[in-house]
């Protein structure tokens, strides 16, 4: 479909971004049901919530980048965009990580402690979404933000860990155990850190690789298609580890980051040079 003269496209082409939008909020409503249909005994939907939350982000990935490519940027769009996000990045995974991670904790010997660690995982879980939704908000007002620790020119990145990257750690981890849920009360604590620790990365003003240098356009169709046929085949096999495997990578890769940056700082000072990043 050609714009229209003056360069304004046509108004059909608003509805294509907002389309993958609202298929990001149906994954989103989905997961949130499957979570909340699931037991202990049958815990499938748990795997169904994750499989949705991880199927959302490329169309999470998609819907920004084709209002681009077809000049259909809009407020309204920018707006629902976040608001899907909100429900399929912070309220599904967070509803998901409570019900799998500590309401089906089986009963303890000291009851007390019981409903304490269900009520802390509830607390996580929750501000497992406020820093989601507080990391939304400071990208929506952002203008060309900074991160703590800045990376090489050129390169861009996310000031924090993008909330569909802190859900999709969620989701990978209990996808890898094919929804079984959480039974083991130390295992309920490690769960419940990392869900504090995920809250704090996507607050933090840690370093992330955006990936915006990777265009949908190729020179070499061929070989995009023989990525994209190969990743297939590789989640349909190994969906449970290689899932798992590219959230944690993602997220240790922001820690790495701050970690190497604050060991060239710690040198630069001690040598009398400019801090990095700073030149």
């Amino acid at each position: 479909m050609e714009p229209r003269k003056g360069g304004r496209p046509r108004r059909g082409l608003y509805v294509l971004p907002s389309i993958f939008t609202g298929g990001n909020i149906a994954l989103g409503f989905y997961a949130i049901t499957q979570s909340m249909r699931a037991t202990a005994t049958d815990y499938a939907a748990f795997d169904h919530a994750a499989l949705a939350i991880a199927f959302a982000l490329p169309f999470d990935a998609l819907d920004g980048r084709i209002a681009r490519m077809t000049n259909t940027e809009s407020d309204f769009g920018r707006e629902l965009d976040s608001l899907a996000d909100v429900i399929t990045f912070g309220v599904a995974p967070a509803i998901l990580a409570y019900t799998w991670g500590f309401r089906m904790l089986p009963q303890m010997a000291y009851p007390k402690l019981h409903h304490r660690l269900i009520a802390f995982g509830l607390v996580a879980a929750f501000l497992f979404l406020i820093c989601g939704a507080c990391r939304l908000a400071r990208f929506n007002v952002s203008i060309n933000p900074k991160p703590s620790n800045p990376g090489r020119p050129g390169r861009r990145y996310f000031v924090g860990m993008p909330i569909p990257a802190a859900a999709g750690v969620i989701a990978s981890v209990v996808h890898c155990f094919n929804g079984s849920p959480i039974d083991n009360p130390w295992i309920a604590l490690v769960w419940l850190c990392l869900l504090l620790f995920t809250g704090f990365l996507m607050v933090s003003r840690w370093r992330f690789w955006s990936g915006k240098e990777i265009t949908l356009v190729d020179k070499q169709p061929v070989r995009l298609l023989v990525l994209l046929v190969l990743m297939a085949v590789l989640l349909e096999e190994f969906s449970e580890y290689l899932l798992i495997s590219m959230a944690l990578a993602y997220m240790v890769s922001g820690m790495w980051a701050r970690l190497m940056y604050a060991a060239q700082s710690r040198r630069a000072r001690r040598m009398g040079m400019p801090l990095p990043g700073t030149n």
